[in-house]
């Protein structure tokens, strides 16, 4: 290969390379931004409630039990019989849960920053069957309490004193209980039990509950039903259990769930930490700086498009492009993504993407066509860059055919230079590259 060629090729390279500072700056300030965009997320949650997941109502039966036990004095070697007690503890399932709601969701914003609440109201529905240990002569047994037990993540999101109607009777949440779940509890004293009997408990109170971005609800019942609706078109259903039924279009959703015991663990359904309930989460439909991160790591791939198209433009129309010109349109290209976070941050993002692309590939147009002295091959390499950006868009908007679409343009460029250079004498190129490029 000429010795002229290879330097042309091996600067076009270093350049490439080169190139690559600037996009890493750009992705770096993207993510900062992004981190600044959840400690104001994680502000807001800390000023009112953050996500929210709600284990019950649930009971939580506790057996008082003597136990004598008798041991070797270790001074005279003397039996001692000495008697402690021992407490039990035993959560017992509503045979049937129903819980009713309807979550109004809530924009927040702090400087350009937005952060999103939930706000439920919902009414909550449950049956108890509870039987205590029957008197044994192997046991002593002393008594038996029960305790109504909910469980929140952030008891700080109940927006009132919910009236719960125990068996009719009026009754109100008291101060937390501690120890019984691994989350923040509301209790409700059920009182002293007799022993060798069931009690029924019909359980129902009105609930609201407010939160940041997910919602997550444990199925402890044996029978479960949940039905939820919302103002927020963009749910994500997810956790153990996906709805039964679901309806969702640009008014909200309305979702199902049916969950019997034979589809839960109990066990795992009282830790928060399993993950055994179903969750929605109230997402933003466009991240921006997601979309924007997304979109930087396609910038070295419209870099060397760029470049492929200017030296062919060289080698095939005879036009000397510069070393230099290609560094500032290769700089041009970087700074879009640069403009596509600032201005998304202040506009919808398709409109940003508009603009951010429609500046660039003016730029670009502009200044090759002064540098190649055609407004006709500028206003050629524009249009290619057109169709370049209109590519990354479907690609941003479409993240599960991003593989397929990336892997098409590749193909079609890569095809696109071999259709034109397919009668080219490469050995020969070195001596016919125009002067300029010397």
């Amino acid at each position: 290969m000429d010795r002229k060629l290879f330097f042309k090729i091996f600067a076009i390279v270093g350049l490439s390379i080169l190139l690559l500072i600037p996009l890493t700056l750009v992705e770096g300030q993207i993510r900062e931004r992004s981190q600044r965009q959840e400690e104001v997320q994680q502000d807001i949650a800390n000023s009112a409630a953050g996500p929210q997941t709600l284990i019950g109502p649930v009971i939580l039966l506790r057996t008082r039990e003597q136990v004598t036990e008798t041991r070797r004095d270790e001074v005279g070697n003397l039996p001692v019989t000495t008697t402690r007690i021992v407490e039990h503890s035993q959560f017992i399932a509503p045979e049937t849960l129903s819980i009713e709601g309807e979550a109004r969701v809530e924009t927040r914003q702090r400087g350009i920053y937005q952060a999103r609440l939930f706000h439920l109201d919902s009414t909550q529905q449950g049956q108890f069957s509870v039987t205590t240990p029957a008197p044994d002569a192997n046991k002593h047994l002393l008594d038996a309490e029960a305790v109504l037990i909910l469980g929140l993540s952030d008891t700080r999101g109940v927006g009132n004193d919910p009236e719960v109607l125990i068996n009719g009777q009026p009754r109100h949440f008291g101060k937390p209980e501690k120890g019984a779940l691994p989350l923040a509890q509301l209790s409700v004293p059920l009182g002293r039990l007799e022993l060798g009997k069931t009690y029924r408990f019909a359980v129902s109170f009105p609930l609201q509950l407010t939160g940041t971005s997910a919602l997550n609800i444990a199925p402890v019942g044996e029978a479960n039903s949940i039905r939820l609706k919302s103002n927020w078109p963009h749910p994500n259903f997810g956790g153990r259990f996906l709805p039964l039924e679901r309806s969702v279009n640009a008014n909200g959703f309305t979702a199902h769930w049916e969950i019997s015991h034979l589809a839960r663990d109990f066990g795992n359904a009282l830790d928060p930490r399993s993950g055994e309930a179903l969750a929605i989460t109230f997402i933003d439909p466009v991240n921006i700086y997601l979309q924007a991160e997304r979109a930087v790591k396609y910038g070295i791939l419209f870099i060397v498009l760029t470049f492929a198209g200017f030296f062919l433009t060289e080698i095939l129309r005879r036009a000397p492009i510069h070393p230099l010109q290609y560094l500032l349109v290769g700089l041009a290209l970087a700074i879009f993504f640069l403009l596509l976070i600032a201005f998304s941050e202040h506009m919808a993002f398709a409109a940003a993407y508009g603009l951010a692309a429609a500046a660039c590939i003016g730029l670009i147009a502009w200044y090759l066509a002064g540098a190649l002295g055609d407004w006709r091959r500028g206003a050629a390499f524009g249009a290619g860059l057109t169709g370049l950006y209109g590519v990354l868009y479907g690609v941003l908007l479409s993240e599960d055919n991003a593989l397929l679409m990336g892997s098409l343009l590749l193909f079609i460029a890569l095809g696109a230079v071999m259709l034109a250079t397919r009668r080219l004498d490469w050995y020969g190129l070195g001596q016919r590259l125009p002067e300029r490029t010397r």
